[in-house]
């Protein structure tokens, strides 16, 4: 399935369709003034990297495969601990560390909604290190329409 992000347009598609068929690490799909939805496949012992978003809430639904996730308010204070599996959702408050660690045998696929928008609009990265890339040399970036905090605090990671 073939998702475009056509920014803070109206949009609609099958979401469950394009986790699951979701080949890349992470595929923007689309991208509002206030919120956006990625999709995301995390390869079997991969995860997402413990990190941080100090203004930014998520929420991550799994469609397909099995995980470990991992919170807590500090990154040596991880004390929220739960396998998840198909149908599960998380809920990451901001500026929560957390980390979601693929356990199974097959892709970890899920979907990632932000609010506020996190990354740029449409971007694809095929693997963890091309998504590192992006947000090192400043090409992930939430675009200019969208409303972001006053003063935002940058993301932290492990």
């Amino acid at each position: 399935m073939k998702i475009t992000d056509n920014g803070p347009q109206p949009n609609a598609f099958d979401l469950e369709t394009a986790t699951r068929e979701n080949g890349t690490y992470r595929t923007v799909a689309w991208t509002g003034r206030y919120l956006q939805v990625t999709l995301m496949s995390i390869p079997p012992g991969s995860s997402i990297g413990l990190e941080a978003h100090p203004e930014t809430d998520q929420f991550l639904r799994v469609d397909a495969g099995k995980g470990h996730v991992t919170m807590g308010p500090t990154e040596d204070n991880l004390n929220f601990q739960l396998d998840v599996s198909d149908g599960w959702s998380i809920q990451v408050p901001a500026g929560t560390w957390h980390d979601v660690i693929n356990t199974g045998s097959d892709d970890l696929r899920l979907y990632v909604v932000y609010a506020p928008v996190h990354h740029t609009a449409g971007i694809v990265q095929p693997t963890a290190g091309d998504a590192e890339a992006d947000e090192d040399s400043g090409r992930d970036q939430p675009p200019a329409w969208s409303v972001q905090p006053q003063q935002s605090s940058p993301d932290q990671k492990a």
